[in-house]
């Protein structure tokens, strides 16, 4: 039956350019695995490209807002407290580099140590030490400079600049948008190699079709073509399917104000952003005509 609708077809259509997908037998069952696949494969895409830019853009936040603040502790006793806190307030207005210097008071404290201690916490009657924030200007102060005059001015007075605890979570975040490009990576990578099973399997099944189609004077590239097109168009059309859906779940997960985890919440695109998933479909479509046109010229040479 396949030769018989191939031979009907050619002499329809010729070997034209044209009507070099109509020539080639339907692929059945292979075609819609490649647009399920295809539609999967973009779908993950969508959740890896999301999770890649979200800690990207945590990475950044923490990396400017961390850089840009500081924090003196100071411990002394209960007489001399106010005496050293006025010591390092002057010491801290005078430091070129420091925008501004807040005392945090009792309250703001409690509400720091409550997560950890409860909301019980008798404030009042531990020996806690004084914070004072420090907010740097656009050009940075010098944190050694500051250290010798604060132990010279203030003894007790200990300046935390947050550079032991910012690199590591600045660094986690880093290398998570590296795994989510390199899990976009590797999905291009399994559809890559579907779709080349997949036109392995087509070409095989349509052995003694592709056969008479060389005798009536068919080139390889010729047919090569048709399953190109056809395995490209399915591809593409999977994913984009699955982009939309991806998309649509993206913009459905909660935003700030229904759910109290930061990273969770920012798991979603911003702005300009939403541009990147669109790019997904058309990846998708290069990476299978790519692969079935390497796996089609192939198997080709191998058919006698």
């Amino acid at each position: 039956m396949k030769l018989r609708e191939t031979l009907a077809t050619l002499g329809t259509f010729g070997l034209s350019r044209d009507g070099a997908e109509r020539v080639v037998p339907s692929t059945g069952a292979t075609a819609w695995l490649t647009t399920l696949t295809a539609a999967a494969m973009a779908f993950l895409a969508v959740f890896a490209l999301a999770l890649s830019l979200a800690a990207g853009r945590m990475a950044d936040r923490w990396s400017d807002e961390l850089a840009r603040s500081s924090t003196v502790r100071i411990s002394a006793p209960a007489e001399q407290m106010e005496a050293r806190v006025r010591a390092v307030m002057e010491v801290l207005t005078t430091t070129p580099g420091i925008a501004s210097a807040r005392l945090i008071d009792e309250t703001e404290q409690r509400a720091l140590l409550e997560p950890w201690f409860g909301p019980d916490l008798p404030v009042d009657a531990l020996p806690l030490p004084r914070l004072v924030e420090v907010i740097e200007t656009g050009a940075r102060y010098d944190s050694e400079g500051l250290r010798l005059r604060l132990a010279a001015e203030a003894p007790g007075a200990v300046l935390d600049d947050h550079t032991r605890w910012r690199r590591p979570l600045v660094q986690a975040a880093e290398r998570l948008r590296a795994l989510g490009l390199a899990s976009v990576l590797l999905i291009g990578g399994a559809v890559a190699g579907m779709v080349t099973l997949a036109a392995t399997a087509a070409l095989a099944a349509n052995a003694r079709v592709i056969a008479v189609l060389r005798l009536v004077g068919a080139r390889d590239v010729y047919i090569a073509r048709g399953f190109v097109r056809r395995f490209t168009r399915r591809a593409g059309l999977g994913a984009a399917l699955g982009t939309a859906v991806g998309m649509a779940a993206v913009a459905a997960l909660p935003g700030g104000e229904a759910a109290t985890g930061a990273f969770l919440t920012g798991l979603a695109f911003e702005g300009a952003e939403w541009l990147w998933p669109i790019a997904i479909p058309p990846f998708a479509a290069l990476v299978a005509f790519a692969a079935t046109r390497a796996a089609a010229i192939r198997m080709l040479r191998g058919i006698t």
